[in-house]
């Protein structure tokens, strides 16, 4: 299967009213202000989007509104973390029915499974699809490791075409890219690690501080491809205090604070993820201002 994913991909929020309800059309007015800001794709009900604090029927809502808003500028990826393997081939079945691109895969949710369990739920959703696959590695959030020698057993299908490294382990793409050669589209999946690895030839960044400063994102992503390592590393100390909060549990509320601090949208989130309060609140609002006072010029 040919797939040109390149490029970033905003792990995109999901906008809830103050009643926690969706907010479809504030999710599309912020879709269509990263689209306008250069983004090569979208990244749906990743972890950014709160997956598992959306029932079923909400999912499609926001898949459906997503796929109306792009128009096919750019591909339209979902996430599926779902708690078991049938209810993820299921959702795969329904989220192409909804229109969108391709998949970002991840193990099944709350239980750890061992590897050859890991391995077997990954193989089941990407044949309960025709949709291109990128299978989300996220250890540290998840429980769950894919080592690079564990994809030799997901190589022979063929729509399994990339994967999200977010181990914090930067050396994963040089080892996956001296095992598999470019069976593999890989992507960056950790923000204060993505310089080091579109140097070490990652081809994509899924990225979460990008929907707060979707030009400053893009334009790091065209320093650091074009080879302009010095721009790219005056930029990149610039953005790495904020590109930190995309590592932290709370990444969800630290995004979506910045996202409203520049006028992109509700810091609302569902519970049992809560509003910042207190010196935790004050402490990332003071960081978010200053990166805000500091920021560089983008020509």
């Amino acid at each position: 299967m040919t797939t040109h994913w390149s490029g970033v991909f905003p792990a995109a929020t999901t906008q809830f009213c103050d009643d926690h309800s969706l907010d479809i059309e504030a999710t599309a007015r912020h879709v269509e202000r990263m689209v306008e800001a250069g983004v090569h794709g979208m990244v749906m009900l990743g972890t950014v989007g709160e997956n598992c604090s959306l029932e079923r029927d909400e999912k499609l809502a926001v898949l459906r509104g997503t796929v109306d808003a792009v128009g096919g500028r750019v591909p339209v990826l979902t996430g599926v973390a779902e708690y078991a393997t049938r209810g993820a081939c299921r959702f795969a079945v329904e989220a192409r029915d909804a229109g969108v691109s391709g998949l970002m895969v991840l193990p099944g949710m709350v239980y750890k499974s061992d590897s050859r369990e890991t391995i077997a739920h990954f193989r089941a959703v990407a044949e309960a699809t025709d949709l291109p696959v990128m299978i989300y590695n996220n250890p540290v959030s998840y429980g769950v490791d894919v080592h690079p020698e564990m994809f030799a057993d997901l190589a022979d299908l063929a729509n399994i075409v990339a994967i999200k490294e977010s181990s914090e382990d930067p050396r994963r793409i040089t080892d996956l890219r001296n095992l598999y050669g470019d069976r593999f589209i890989l992507f960056a999946g950790v923000d204060d690690l993505a310089l080091e690895s579109v140097m070490l030839g990652a081809q994509g960044w899924v990225s979460g501080l990008v929907n707060a400063f979707p030009e400053e994102n893009r334009r790091l992503w065209d320093l650091a491809t074009a080879g302009d390592f010095a721009k790219a590393r005056d930029l990149y100390r610039w953005y790495t205090p904020l590109l930190h909060l995309d590592t932290h549990p709370k990444l969800v509320q630290y995004i979506k604070l910045a996202m409203a601090v520049r006028g992109f949208g509700a810091e609302t989130t569902r519970p049992p993820r809560l509003p910042l309060t207190g010196e935790e609140r004050e402490w990332i609002l003071a960081l978010i201002n200053r990166s805000i006072e500091t920021r560089p010029s983008l020509s």
